[in-house]
């Protein structure tokens, strides 16, 4: 069973800043608790034992709040000097992991996905780089990932190229470390557009399709929204 857990922190927040202007969007204040809190304690539910926070902007304002413990698991920081994309980032914060398999997953995002069929399913495939993809009714707003009955991606649609429902990228990924370590990658880079969305079709990356709940709250709707639905979360 995967133990670490890397949590992209380090987002500016840019359509959320009107409302939150001092903090990262990671740390938006649903019901009084930071957005980020709900989605460690869904991680606890799976036994996470470590989480490699990746954190830029205002990050002293997450190492303040959760120190390097929450619950039972450890958490240790990987800090950008300077925006590094979500390829550098992940690629810095990789370097903190021990295991051979990291959870990779967005910090502004809850995405319930069952990390035990996750592991499971990264092991049938023998997959080095597995992407969770999740069906909306309107793929418009994020891009669409299609893939073969193998799971195999084949194709990645770009936001705003297609309407209507589909799967997409639901930004939780199971990636072995030294594959992605032993790649000749940049300081700087893209995961999803410089990384994924280039190396496809030279090695596989297969679709994990979840159909659990998901919100991403990059804008002020949905943020709204998550204050409403995540009242009935119970961890």
């Amino acid at each position: 069973m995967i133990k670490e857990v890397i949590i992209l922190s380090g987002g500016l927040g840019t359509r959320l800043r009107s409302a939150l202007p001092d903090i990262p969007k990671c740390m938006a204040p649903v019901n009084g608790k930071p957005f980020l809190q709900y989605v460690m304690d869904y991680l606890e539910i799976y036994g996470v034992k470590k989480i490699i926070l990746a954190t830029g902007y205002l990050h002293e304002k997450i190492e303040e709040y959760f120190h390097n413990k929450y619950k039972y698991m450890n958490i240790e920081y990987s800090r950008e000097d300077e925006p590094l994309g979500t390829g550098g980032a992940v690629k810095k914060a990789m370097e903190k992991a021990e295991g051979k398999q990291v959870v990779v997953m967005n910090g502004d995002t809850m995405f319930r996905v069952n990390l035990g069929k996750l592991y499971d399913f990264t092991l049938i495939k023998k997959s080095d780089l597995t992407m969770v993809v999740r069906q909306i009714n309107d793929v418009s707003r994020y891009g669409a990932v299609e893939f073969d009955e193998t799971g195999r991606i084949t194709t990645f649609r770009e936001k705003g190229s297609l309407e209507g429902p589909g799967w997409i990228n639901g930004g939780t990924y199971v990636i072995r470390k030294d594959f992605f370590l032993n790649e000749s990658l940049p300081e700087k880079f893209s995961l999803e557009k410089d990384y994924f969305e280039k190396i496809y079709l030279q090695h596989p990356i297969y679709a994990n399709k979840c159909y659990q709940y998901f919100i991403d709250i990059g804008i002020p709707e949905d943020y709204e929204r998550a204050q409403e639905e995540f009242r009935a979360f119970e961890f």
